[in-house]
C-alpha cells in the first residue's frame, strides 16, 4: 500500500483534484437559473427525471374536472338540469322537486350508489348554491345572461332556449369521451334503470317514449321522450347531438328539442348515421302518458303530459306516497306478495290532466 506520508508530491496532487471535483460540482449547479439552494438543487436533478420523458397533460377546465369527479371508471355517469325553481321551498309545499327527485333514489331499488354518479347543472346560482348545500356533484352553467330561474312553462320562449341549451351542453359531455344517460328532475328513480338497459356496445342510443308504437315493424311511430335517454360517446352520436342542434334556428318557432329529434328520426337521419336505436317499453321507464300496469316491473316514472310545475309536483309526490305504500305492504306480507303487486293500480294523474286547461 502507498504511504502518501512518504510521497507528499502524491499527496497534494490528490487534494488538489478533490478540490477541483467540489469546485466544479458546485459551479454546475450554481449555473442553472432556478436554482436557490445548489446543493438541493442537485439533488433534485438526480430524481428528477429527464425532460425528454415528460409526458404534458392539458389542465381540465371547470367542467372536465367534474365530469371526472362524477363518472365511473368506464366514462359513464348521469346528468341533470336544475333551477332555482326546482330547488326552493314555496310557502305552502313540504319539500321541493330537487328534494322529490332525490328522495326516489333513497327508496328505489339499487338506486343509491347511483348518487356517487349523478351530476347537477345548475343555471343559476341559487340552484348551485342548494347543490353544493347538499354535497352533490355540482356545475353552474353559464347562460349569457338569460334568467332561466323562474318555472319554464312547457313550450314557453324560455323552455325552449333552456331545452335548446341543454342540447349544447349534452353535445360537448359526447364530445369529451363519456357516455351518460340523461334524466329531467321531474322523474322518479323506483329501480336502477342500468339493469334494463342494453349492455350490447353497439347500441348507441337507448331513449324513452311517451307512448309506444302498436306496429313493431314501424319503429318511427314511437313518441320518443327526450327526458330520459342513454346514449353512448361515438363519432356516431356525435354527428346525430351536432345535427339536432343545429335545427335550433332554422326550425319554426314553436318546436323545441324532442320535436325536432322526431322529426330527425322521421327523416331517416337514424338510418344515414348507421345509429343503433333501442326504444325503451313504457312498461319499464313509464310516465304520466302512458303508466305502466306492472309494478313489478317499473324503474322510472316521469312527470310527462303534465304542464305545470305544481301538477307535477302534487303527482309526483302521490306516485312516491304509493310506491312506499306497495313496498311497506310486500315486505309486511310476503306470503301475499304475488296477489298484492298484480292488484296495484297507479291513481289516476287528475291533476296533470287538468293542467292543460289551465294559462300560464
Amino acid at each position: 500500500m502507498i504511504s502518501y506520508m512518504k510521497h507528499p508530491k502524491s499527496f497534494s496532487l490528490v487534494i488538489i483534484f478533490l478540490l477541483l471535483t467540489v469546485v466544479l460540482y458546485i459551479y454546475i449547479c450554481v449555473r442553472s437559473p432556478s436554482i436557490s439552494n445548489p446543493l438541493l438543487s442537485c439533488q433534485e436533478s438526480i430524481l428528477r427525471p429527464s425532460i425528454f420523458n415528460v409526458r404534458k397533460f392539458q389542465v381540465n377546465d371547470e367542467f372536465g374536472l367534474v365530469l371526472e369527479e362524477a363518472s365511473m371508471a368506464n366514462k359513464t355517469l348521469i346528468i341533470t338540469i336544475v333551477n332555482k325553481a326546482y330547488v326552493e321551498q314555496s310557502v305552502n309545499a313540504e319539500t321541493t322537486m330537487l328534494d322529490l327527485f332525490l328522495e326516489s333514489f333513497w327508496l328505489g331499488e339499487d338506486t343509491r350508489p347511483l348518487l356517487d354518479h349523478l351530476l347537477f347543472v345548475t343555471v343559476d346560482q341559487t340552484a348551485y348554491e342548494r347543490c353544493k348545500f347538499k354535497r352533490l356533484h355540482c356545475y353552474r352553467l353559464m347562460t349569457d345572461g338569460v334568467d332561466f330561474s323562474r318555472e319554464n312553462v312547457y313550450m314557453s320562449p324560455k323552455y325552449v332556449k333552456m331545452v335548446w341549451r341543454k342540447t349544447l351542453l349534452l353535445l360537448d359531455v359526447l364530445k369529451r369521451g363519456y357516455s351518460f344517460i340523461f334524466t329531467d328532475t321531474d322523474i322518479l328513480w323506483l329501480r336502477n334503470p342500468f339493469a334494463k338497459l342494453s349492455r350490447d356496445q353497439t347500441v348507441d342510443l337507448q331513449i324513452s317514449l311517451d307512448s309506444s308504437s302498436d306496429d313493431p315493424a314501424r319503429p318511427e311511430d314511437n313518441l320518443v321522450n327526450t327526458g330520459f335517454f342513454f346514449i353512448r360517446s361515438n363519432n356516431k352520436t356525435i354527428s346525430l347531438v351536432d345535427t339536432w342542434y343545429s335545427q335550433k334556428d332554422i326550425n319554426p318557432t314553436g318546436k323545441h328539442d324532442q320535436h325536432v329529434m322526431r322529426d330527425l328520426m322521421h327523416s331517416g337521419l337514424f338510418n344515414q348515421l348507421g345509429l343503433q336505436v333501442r326504444f325503451l317499453d313504457t312498461r319499464h321507464f313509464s310516465g304520466f302518458c302512458e303508466d305502466s300496469h306492472d309494478v313489478a316491473a317499473v324503474t322510472t316514472m316521469h312527470a310527462n303530459c303534465c304542464r305545470f310545475m305544481k301538477a307535477k309536483f302534487s303527482e309526483l309526490t302521490k306516485v312516491l306516497r304509493e310506491w312506499k305504500q306497495f313496498k311497506a305492504t310486500v315486505t309486511e306480507h310476503p306470503e301475499v306478495a304475488g296477489d298484492i303487486t298484480r292488484g296495484f293500480k297507479w291513481s289516476t294523474h287528475t291533476e296533470c290532466e287538468n293542467s292543460w286547461k289551465q294559462r300560464y
